[in-house]
């Protein structure tokens, strides 16, 4: 009789876009639509909104880009060391590296010989490998990828930036602190929902997380433009 395989669902492999896509669209909704709120509580007109919320909107993709790539370079870097390290080290004294692939698979809950002929094999196969994932914790899914993570980053706060700024845009002057705030906030609950269920946790608990912290932003951008602003 044919086995049955059965497929499994596991989020890990999703962790690096995931990451820097949720982080860039959330952080282009808070930082634009505080931006938008604030100068709008000082009183400025529609056309130093759009000002405003453009340049936020560019330089903040830029700068969350520029964050990205240099981050995730950093740790991309520190990868290829440990690596190139391990490398050597396998040539250098292959009977160490053997006896360590061993006693980490002892620790793991094999008895002495299994820990052995399961060292041995992976170290034919591929030992590089082996030393990557178990001792270093370096895997394919969860390794460091800058470009990605910088064009994630730029393109999702553009989009995420996009939104308030488009209801500035759309509804009057008077209404601009309101319906951004609000409109905002939706939204951010519905990215911190959709974000959670991605990675697999509660949706109800990732969009009152992200509205709660944004809601304080949207809150102490508005007292500032109202208390210390004057309309440009």
């Amino acid at each position: 009789m044919p086995r049955t395989v059965h497929p499994e669902r596991h989020f890990t492999h999703r962790v690096g876009w995931l990451r820097a896509s949720v982080l860039g669209a959330n952080d282009g909704i808070v930082s634009t639509a505080a931006l938008v709120v604030g100068v709008a509580a000082a009183g400025t007109e529609r056309h130093g909104l759009l000002v405003t919320g453009l340049a936020g909107l560019v330089a903040g993709a830029m700068s969350m880009a520029a964050g990205e790539y240099i981050s995730v370079s950093s740790q991309a870097d520190t990868e290829q060391a440990d690596l190139k390290r391990e490398r050597q080290e396998l040539i250098d004294d292959p009977a160490h590296e053997l006896d360590e692939l061993t006693a980490i698979y002892r620790a793991r809950g094999l008895d002495d010989t299994l820990a052995r002929q399961v060292a041995e094999q992976l170290t034919a196969y591929n030992a590089l490998e082996a030393h990557a994932r178990d001792e270093l914790g370096i895997t394919e899914a969860l390794s460091a990828r800058p470009v990605q993570a910088a064009l994630a980053s730029a393109a999702t706060f553009a989009v995420g930036a996009a939104l308030p700024l488009s209801l500035a845009l759309m509804v009057p002057a008077k209404a601009v602190v309101t319906v951004v705030s609000a409109g905002s906030l939706v939204a951010l609950a519905g990215l911190g929902a959709l974000a959670a269920g991605a990675g697999g946790a509660g949706r109800w608990r990732g969009a009152t997380r992200v509205v709660l912290w944004s809601a304080m932003a949207l809150l102490l951008t508005a007292g500032v433009g109202r208390l210390v602003g004057e309309p440009v």
